[in-house]
């Protein structure tokens, strides 16, 4: 197998080493010959990070394909520097036995673009009534670690308890999607100030502070893990700060564009600006990233919602919810957290890479740039600053809300165990 060398290269922002890819794994780190190398990238001072993990990522398949198959959302988050993603369970059918699970499993180790780790359905259909088969999916080829009825939440503390108790025995996490549906209903945006200047239905933060209130007791009581997808408020940060003060096992992830967009954007109508949860005030924004930072939210994950244009290119209250973000989650990432002071770049390997690999139990990803380790590696130009052209995806969907806007950094290769995904900034 040949030998890559990786010159010059700011190991997570650090001062310029060479780097040697010998296969599948990291050889050598340092100062090293060129004469040993078959290749060489000139990295010329970018920075190198482990291989980003996004633990929520919809790839829609099966059943929605015209939003987004394995291989589409493969190549997006190639393209974005990720080497594995985490796909969510609200597929046609919904990924809530073996069969289903293990169907996505095998596609992306078809197109391997990235690793794909199917989440699986905490209840039957995603409706609450009725757990899944959580064991059968942990046992599968697929081996779950990771359930969730994202899209919808555990309303229900019963089947929420059983969850938890269920997945302790392997090691297991639920993923909540926090979202009481009772304050929620005919909610189409942060309920505040602009939903009441605009007539919009809204989404209060309560509705989302009462689930994970609930939650954390429940994982208190019963020992177990829980996970809180794609938190958004400032409230909700106080109860994980407390719930962690407390030694309750909850981790928590913020998505890029919570830590970027704000509900003013609604006032435009812009339905690539409705999602699930809402854009929320600007006090939420600073809160979450001031969470990141000193680590009450654990990682960054990218809720990656590709729709097709007929879904989002109507009214606002037909839209459907939800933007893609594989493509781009490092740039906000940057803008927001480094280019701010907040996070060094090895703060990002370790909220983008080393954390979300850790809660998803991804053997062989978010491991250090060393010499052993396997070769899941992102090459990024943290000096270019460009504008979002959705027309250059990789993702079949286009349903950015970051079109026509400058972005800092740009990813230029991705490594998987070794293997040039992308090159340049061209899918190989």
């Amino acid at each position: 197998m040949s030998k890559i060398l990786i010159r010059g290269a700011k190991v997570l922002g650090g001062e310029p080493q060479d780097v040697l890819i010998d296969g599948q794994t990291i050889a050598e780190v340092g100062v090293i010959p060129e004469a040993e190398a078959d290749q060489v990238v000139e990295a010329d001072g970018k920075v190198l990070l482990p291989g980003l993990v996004d633990l929520h990522t919809h790839l829609r398949e099966p059943g929605r394909e015209d939003s987004e198959t394995v291989l589409t959302g493969t190549r997006a988050a190639a393209s974005g520097g990720y080497t594995t993603v985490f796909a969510m369970a609200n597929t046609f059918p919904v990924a809530d036995t073996a069969g289903v699970v293990e169907q996505v499993w095998r596609l992306g180790k078809e197109h391997g673009y990235c690793d794909v780790q199917p989440i699986g359905a905490v209840t039957v259909g995603l409706e609450g009534r009725k757990l899944a088969e959580l064991g059968a999916m942990h046992e599968s080829a697929a081996g779950v670690t990771v359930f969730s009825d994202d899209g919808k939440c555990v309303h229900d503390a019963v089947i929420m308890r059983r969850a938890l108790e269920y997945v302790k025995a392997f090691g297991g996490v639920v993923a909540q999607h926090a979202q009481e549906p009772r304050l929620t209903e005919g909610a189409e945006m942060n309920e505040g100030i602009v939903s009441a200047e605009l007539g919009l239905g809204g989404w209060p933060a309560v509705a989302e502070e009462s689930i994970i209130a609930r939650d954390v007791l429940l994982a208190d009581h019963v020992g177990s893990r829980v996970h809180i997808c794609h938190l958004s408020t400032a409230g909700s940060v106080e109860i994980v700060r407390w719930a962690k003060s407390r030694g309750i096992a909850v981790t928590a992830e913020v998505t890029p564009h919570h830590l970027l967009l704000t509900d003013e954007l609604v006032r435009t109508y812009n339905p690539v600006y409705k999602v699930n949860p809402p854009l929320r005030t600007e006090r939420d924004v600073m809160a979450l990233r001031e969470a990141l930072a000193d680590g009450t939210i654990d990682i960054v994950a990218t809720d990656h919602a590709p729709h097709p244009h007929e879904d989002k290119d109507c009214e606002w209250a037909a839209a459907a919810m939800g933007m893609v973000g594989l493509e781009t989650a490092l740039s906000v990432v940057q803008e927001t957290m480094v280019d701010t002071g907040l996070l060094d770049w090895a703060g990002v390997a370790d909220r983008m890479s080393v954390k979300p690999a850790q809660i998803g139990q991804a053997t062989g990803h978010g491991r250090p740039v060393s010499a052993g380790e396997p070769a899941n590696l992102t090459l990024v130009d943290t000096a270019y600053r460009g504008l979002v052209e959705p027309a250059g995806f990789a993702s079949r969907s286009r349903n950015t809300p970051y079109e026509g806007r400058e972005l800092p950094g740009r990813v230029t290769h991705t490594w998987l165990r070794g293997k040039a995904t992308l090159v340049d900034g061209k899918l190989t």
